[in-house]
């Protein structure tokens, strides 16, 4: 298209000139045109090869802008999986943290329970023991009431304790508390009976020096001097280094 209108033209302007002007042989003419239409087709063929090279940029072009179309699709893609995952590890995380208080809460209170039912070690007259916690709470509560002066309360306490727990370590003390709650209340006579079941069967407690001189002191109480006497000689004799002969010979004038 490009060479036929240079052509025309070519022989537009030759038509043109004056008839003096056409100096140029019909060689040279055809001479000029094949030159000119040389010239037409190299440029014509440049600007194929810039039309070519233009598409081929403008292809490039196009397939980076659908590259890049593609990237900016598979990155959100990426960020809504990643949003996705985010929220199911947050999800996990709040169900471990539920799981590990539940866990917690389940041992705390396990551990407790096992506590409860585990033997305590206490100190029983001096001597270091193991007692059930349950057969402690029992017997603590049972002092707390004598120390209150609720005497009938402590007595019947004891009394409940000595029969649900008659091998505790506590026994012997119990029976001590027995007879001293009985003592508190003028009841001698039971007082003498608490007390003569701890010496009778716990010999070697602690305690059993001090229930015989409890024994003298009811005794007393009931005016029987003799029998006084007697008790408080027994402790002497028996358990002459303990505190009890100590009192039981300050006692002894109150006897004859």
């Amino acid at each position: 298209m490009h060479l036929t209108y240079f052509v025309a033209a070519a022989l537009f302007v030759s038509a043109a000139l004056p008839a003096n002007a056409q100096i140029f042989s019909d060689s040279d003419a055809r001479k000029a045109i094949l030159e000119l239409r040389a010239r037409l087709g190299d440029q014509e063929r440049a600007l194929q090869q810039k039309d070519v090279e233009l598409a081929a940029r403008l292809e490039r072009l196009e397939t980076a802008q659908r590259n890049q179309l593609e990237l900016a699709n598979q990155t959100e893609t990426l960020r809504q999986e990643i949003a996705r995952l985010r929220g199911q590890i947050e999800a996990l995380t709040n169900e471990v943290a539920t799981l590990q208080k539940r866990n917690r809460d389940l041992y705390g209170d396990l551990d407790a329970r096992l506590k409860k039912m585990e033997p305590s070690s206490v100190s029983v007259d001096g001597r270091a023991v193991a007692v059930e916690r349950s057969e402690q709470a029992a017997y603590e509560a049972a002092l707390a009431q004598f120390r209150a002066s609720d005497f009938k309360g402590a007595l019947a306490a004891f009394q409940q304790f000595v029969a649900r727990y008659p091998q505790s370590a506590y026994t012997p003390v119990a029976h001590y508390w027995i007879g001293s709650a009985h003592y508190a209340l003028k009841e001698y006579k039971s007082a003498i009976v608490a007390q003569q079941i701890l010496v009778d069967r716990f010999q070697d407690s602690t305690r059993a020096p001090d229930a015989l001189v409890s024994i003298a002191e009811s005794q007393l109480q009931l005016g029987d001097k003799r029998s006084a006497n007697r008790t408080l000689g027994r402790v002497i004799k028996d358990y002459p280094d303990s505190e009890a002969a100590k009192v039981a010979r300050e006692r002894l004038p109150a006897t004859r």
